[in-house]
Order: C-alpha cells, then sequence, then structure tokens
C-alpha cells in the first residue's frame, strides 16, 4: 500500500510549483503588457518593439519575447488590452443603465470622458487607425474588430433607443451612429493635436443637437 500512496502523492508539488510558475508567468506578462500599452499610447503601435520594450521594463529582449514571440504579437496583444480596458470603462458601466436613451446618453458621455482622459496619451483606436488604415495584415484586422465591436454596441443601443419608441422610428441606426462618432474623432483632433478650450463642452451640445432631430416626445428627459 505505501507504494501507491507514494505514487500518487509525490506529483502533487510539483503540481503546485508548477501553478506558482504559471501565476509568475502571467504577473510577469501582465506587467509586460502595461508597459507596452503606455509605450503605444505615447509612440503609436509602430513605437512597439521587443527591444524597445525591454529597455523600458529593464528585461532582456529574450525575457519579453519568451512572452510574445514576435512584434506583431505583441502589438495584438496590446490591441486586446486596450479593449478590455475601454469595456470596462465605457460599455460595461453604461449597460447598467436602462434599456433606450439613457443607456446611448451614458455611452456616449463615458466615450468622451475617456477620450478627455486620454489626451497626454492618446486614443489606439484612433492613432492606431492613421498608422494601419492602408497596411492590411493581421494587426490591422485585430484593431479593426475592436473598433468595429464597440462601434456595432453603439448602434445597438440606438436600436434599443429607437425600440423604446425614444428615438423616430425612422432613425438609422447607422447614420446616427456615424455623426456621433464624428462627434469623438472632432474632439479628439481639437483636444489633443490642436490643445483648443472647449472642445469637451462643445462635443457634449453637438450629441444634443444631433439627439434633438431624433428624440420623441415619449423619451426620457436626457438633458
Amino acid at each position: 500500500m505505501n507504494p501507491t500512496v507514494s505514487t500518487t502523492a509525490a506529483p502533487a508539488r510539483p503540481a503546485r510549483g508548477a501553478a506558482r510558475t504559471a501565476h509568475k508567468g502571467q504577473q510577469t506578462r501582465t506587467s509586460i503588457l502595461e508597459a507596452a500599452l503606455a509605450l503605444a499610447s505615447q509612440k503609436g503601435l509602430e513605437g512597439l518593439s521587443i527591444g524597445a520594450l525591454a529597455d523600458v521594463t529593464g528585461m532582456s529582449k529574450s525575457g519579453v519575447f519568451a512572452h510574445f514571440g514576435s512584434r506583431e504579437e505583441l502589438q495584438i496583444s496590446v490591441i486586446r488590452e486596450y479593449h478590455h480596458g475601454f469595456e470596462s470603462e465605457v460599455f460595461f458601466p453604461a449597460i447598467r443603465s436602462p434599456r433606450g436613451l439613457p443607456r446611448l446618453v451614458a455611452m456616449y458621455d463615458r466615450w468622451v470622458q475617456r477620450v478627455s482622459e486620454e489626451l497626454d496619451s492618446g486614443c489606439i483606436y484612433i492613432s492606431g487607425a492613421t498608422e494601419f488604415d492602408d497596411r492590411p495584415g493581421p494587426v490591422r484586422d485585430a484593431l479593426a474588430a475592436m473598433v468595429q465591436a464597440w462601434h456595432d454596441a453603439l448602434r445597438k443601443a440606438i436600436d434599443l433607443a429607437r425600440a423604446e419608441g425614444h428615438l423616430r422610428s425612422d432613425a438609422d441606426p447607422a447614420q446616427v451612429g456615424f455623426e456621433v462618432h464624428g462627434l469623438i474623432l472632432a474632439l479628439h483632433h481639437d483636444a489633443r493635436f490642436l490643445r483648443a478650450s472647449g472642445a469637451v463642452e462643445r462635443a457634449r451640445i453637438g450629441f444634443e443637437h444631433v439627439l434633438e432631430r431624433y428624440v420623441t416626445p415619449e423619451a426620457p428627459p436626457w438633458r
């Protein structure tokens, strides 16, 4: 009986050790990814490289490479990490608002807040689109998928507002979404590039003007 007990018990220590190693590896990867996101926010996705990240983190190039394997994989991982942060700060809090116009307003307000907080770093959705708009490949595909996911969520919120009777039945979600997105692009350009004062307030007023064309008398208060 003793050999049987010994045989089943012995692997427990390596298993725990392997778990600790895996956990440590994940912590290291997370730290590298945070540094990579900060670097990409300042220098763009094209500014990312295994070597540059090794310098920032104080690691060896081989150490960084072991976690990501290639510059392309690193860039895609940063895009996904940025998207997760965007969802956490904008999308998930907003969908706790009631269906319809309140949810749409919450999504826009949080979007504006996110952009206004990124003036010293920049929005990877926007800067990445400028870098990769004419460069087919996995990085562009990953970035486009993340941006499209957000656009789809915005259009769904617009469609729900229409279904709730808060927006006119002839309001086209694609058109309303296009107009709203245009306000965000203008905000980013004015506030970050031109450093124009009052850009955030103009973005809010612009959104009010968009809604004024589409809201119904049955819509709840939204100003």
